[in-house]
C-alpha cells in the first residue's frame, strides 16, 4: 500500500506534510511517495534521506493557493499535485492526498483518474463531527458548486455507498439538505431533487441546517456551493462557541480556579470531536481513484489521518462499491 502525498501542499507545507508523511509511515505501517521539488523535501527529512517506506518523486513546480485551479493543472504539467495524480494513474500510488489548493487536487484527480462511468460530476464527502457520537458525511462539501438535479441524486448513492465504508452502517439513510422539512420546502433545484429521491432506499426527506452535527441522517446531499457555506459556518460557530466559553473561564477568580479542573476536560473534547485534523480530509466521490483533500491548515497529525483514510479507502473498495451504486442508473440511462 502506497500513498502519493503533495509535499508542497497546505499552510504548513513541506514541513508538516512531510512529518505527517513519516509518522504515518511508522503508525500505519503504510508505504509513503512524496511528491514535490526534491531539493526542498529533503531539507524535510532527517539527514536529508529518506527512510525505510518513503521515496521522493521529482517535480520543478508547485500550484499555490491562490493560483485558478483548471489552468493550473493544464499548464503546470511538472507540478506537485499534477504528478501525484499521475502516480495513482499509473500505478506507482494507490491513492493520494493533497492538502494545498482544492480545485487544483480536486481537477488534477479528475483529470487523471477520469471519472467513474456514469458520473456526471465529482463530490466531496466530508464528516461533520458529533459530540460522543458518530459523524455523518456531507456531501458535496464543495466540488460542484452549480448542480442539477440528477447530479444531486447521484451524490446521494455515491455517499451512500460511502457511508457504508466510512460510517460502518449497512443502509445509511439520507437526507436533502433544504429550508424546511416538508416536501414542498426550497428552491426549484430543490424540489426537483426531492422528486428523484423519493422512493429511492434510505430516504428520508428533507432536512435543516440545525440537523447537521446531530448525525442524523448518515448523509446529507446539497450542492457544493451550499455545502462550503454550511461547513464554513458550522466551523465559525464552533470557534465562537469555544472562545466564549474559555473567556466566561477566565472571567473571574472562582472561574478561573475551576477552569483548572474543567478546561482539560473541555480541550480534550473539542481534540476528539471537533478538531478538523482528527479527520483528516474528505474523500473526492465519482472519480476513479482514492484522492483525499485535506484541509489548507493541515497539521502532520491531519496528515497522518488523511492517509489512514486513504489507506482504508484503498483497502475496503470503495471505489468499485461507487461504481456498483452508480452501475444501475448508468444502465437504464444507456437502455432509454
Amino acid at each position: 500500500m502506497r500513498v502519493a502525498v503533495d509535499a508542497m501542499g497546505g499552510d504548513f507545507a513541506p514541513s508538516a506534510i512531510v512529518a505527517g508523511a513519516l509518522e504515518a509511515v511508522e503508525a500505519l505501517g503504510v508505504e509513503v511517495l512524496l511528491v514535490g521539488p526534491e531539493a526542498a523535501v529533503r531539507a524535510e527529512l532527517p539527514g536529508g534521506e529518506p527512510p525505510a517506506g518513503v521515496e521522493l518523486l521529482d517535480c520543478s513546480q508547485v500550484i499555490a493557493m491562490h493560483d485558478e485551479p483548471g489552468a493550473s493543472v493544464r499548464t503546470k504539467k511538472d507540478a506537485s499535485i499534477v504528478r501525484g495524480a499521475e502516480a495513482v494513474r499509473d500505478g506507482r500510488a494507490d491513492a493520494m492526498v493533497g492538502a494545498g489548493n482544492t480545485g487544483a487536487t480536486m481537477a488534477a484527480a479528475l483529470l487523471r483518474f477520469g471519472r467513474i462511468r456514469g458520473v456526471a460530476r465529482p463530490a466531496i464527502a466530508v464528516p461533520v463531527p458529533v459530540p460522543f457520537g458518530r459523524p455523518h458525511l456531507l456531501v458535496d462539501a464543495g466540488a460542484t458548486v452549480d448542480c442539477s438535479p440528477e447530479w444531486l441524486a447521484q451524490f446521494a448513492l455515491l455517499g451512500r455507498a460511502y457511508a457504508r465504508l466510512r460510517l460502518g452502517v449497512d443502509d445509511p439513510t439520507v437526507g436533502l439538505l433544504s429550508n424546511g422539512e416538508e416536501p414542498g420546502k426550497g428552491d426549484e433545484l430543490r424540489k426537483k431533487t426531492f422528486a428523484l429521491l423519493d422512493g429511492m432506499p434510505g430516504f428520508v426527506g428533507n432536512v435543516e441546517g440545525r440537523d447537521l452535527m446531530t448525525g442524523r441522517p448518515d448523509v446529507v446531499v446539497t450542492d457544493g456551493f451550499t455545502g462550503n457555506v454550511a461547513l464554513k459556518t458550522m466551523e465559525g460557530a464552533l470557534q465562537a462557541a469555544a472562545g466564549l466559553v474559555f473567556t466566561v473561564l477566565g472571567s473571574t477568580d472562582e472561574a478561573r480556579a475551576a477552569s483548572e479542573v474543567v478546561a482539560p476536560m473541555l480541550l480534550q473534547g473539542v481534540t476528539d470531536y471537533l478538531d478538523p485534523d482528527t479527520v483528516g480530509g474528505g474523500l473526492l466521490l465519482g472519480v476513479d481513484g482514492v484522492c483525499v483533500i485535506s484541509h489548507g491548515s493541515s497539521s502532520a497529525r491531519a496528515i497522518v489521518n488523511a492517509i489512514a483514510l486513504a489507506d482504508d479507502c484503498v483497502q475496503g473498495e470503495v471505489v468499485a462499491s461507487m461504481k456498483r451504486a452508480i452501475e444501475p442508473e448508468t444502465e437504464r440511462a444507456h437502455a432509454r
